[in-house]
């Protein structure tokens, strides 16, 4: 009779442990999107694009632009890890126009 009366102990407890992270999970969830809001995204040609695709299409081509200089000013040899340098330079460019026009 003591093991029948522990292992249904041991169920409750599991079970009540188990309703407990349950509601707390789905308690931070809901704190986590109540904050959310309408995107930011503008109309192109009657099609809504979100901000972000224009930030990193501008992000790419402005670090094209940036790998053009360094080849013209001979810097581009002295920047060592290349496949780092310009993912590093286009996500600069990305975040910084993100942050300037639409924080």
């Amino acid at each position: 009779m003591g093991r029948n009366a522990n292992r249904k102990q041991d169920s409750a407890g599991s079970q009540r442990r188990t309703e407990v992270f349950l509601a707390s999970s789905s308690s931070a969830a809901m704190l986590l999107l109540a904050g959310c809001s309408r995107a930011p995204s503008f109309n192109i040609l009657g099609s809504f694009f979100p901000s972000w695709i224009l930030c990193g299409v501008i992000g790419i081509l402005l670090t094209v632009g940036s790998r053009l200089l360094f080849v013209r000013i001979k810097l581009e040899e002295q920047l060592s890890p290349l496949i780092l340098v310009y993912p590093c330079l286009a996500a600069f460019f990305t975040f910084t126009l993100w942050l300037l026009f639409f924080s």
